[in-house]
């Protein structure tokens, strides 16, 4: 793959890290600071806005000497949504529990929200480049006893994610099946942000 812009990743989560290593895109991560207030209701909705918030507070705190060439910046942010209600990060294991199980043998759905602004090398965002997005998937968990919820809770895996589980690790073993990118589950939409990139002229196979 080729890649002709700077890309500046707005986040410090390394399951985004390695998704944008396993495709082979050069990247620098700059964590964002940004305070989360959103204006938004609608999940696809509020996680662009959030994905938006991160690009820019990052694109504010950005260095002269990082913009050698075209750079895009690009920020992302997952929720899942279950029986209409948002549902982020557990504050601790009984919350975690009480998510896990609201989940158990039904479908629910994770927005990831993506938004990129482009720079040309004098810092000028060109609007007609830069890129929003969301994509949704649909999870189905297995039905699981509250035993294996805790037991699961215990690995400490579902702690520091949205919907209190990884799909990419242990959090596996609950899920029955998904319809969409499993990436998208994961934290970042790749093929999406890829074909778009592709169009933006940001990179070439």
């Amino acid at each position: 793959m080729e890649q002709f812009v700077n890309i500046i990743l707005a986040s410090g989560s390394p399951r985004r890290k390695e998704l944008f290593k396993q495709a082979g895109i050069d990247f620098t991560v700059i964590v964002s600071d940004a305070e989360e207030k959103i204006t938004s209701t609608e999940p696809d909705k509020v996680v662009m806005e959030l994905a938006s918030l991160k690009a820019e507070a990052v694109r504010k705190s950005l260095k002269p000497e990082l913009l050698n060439k075209e750079t895009l910046i690009v920020g992302a942010d997952t929720v899942v949504v279950s029986e209409g209600k948002i549902l982020g990060k557990p504050k601790d294991e009984e919350e975690a529990l009480e998510i896990l199980m609201s989940l158990s043998g039904k479908d629910h759905y994770v927005y990831t929200g993506v938004c990129g602004i482009y720079l040309d090398k004098e810092r000028k965002v060109i609007k007609e480049k830069c890129i929003c997005f969301a994509k949704e998937t649909v999870v189905t968990m297995d039905s699981f006893m509250e035993e294996e919820a805790r037991a699961y809770i215990k690995t400490k895996e579902p702690m520091d994610k949205a919907g209190a589980y990884g799909i990419q690790g242990i959090g596996t073993l609950l899920v029955k099946g998904i319809q969409g990118d499993f990436n998208n589950v994961v934290g970042f939409p790749l093929g999406a942000f890829f074909r778009l990139g592709c169009q933006k002229k940001f990179f070439r196979l």
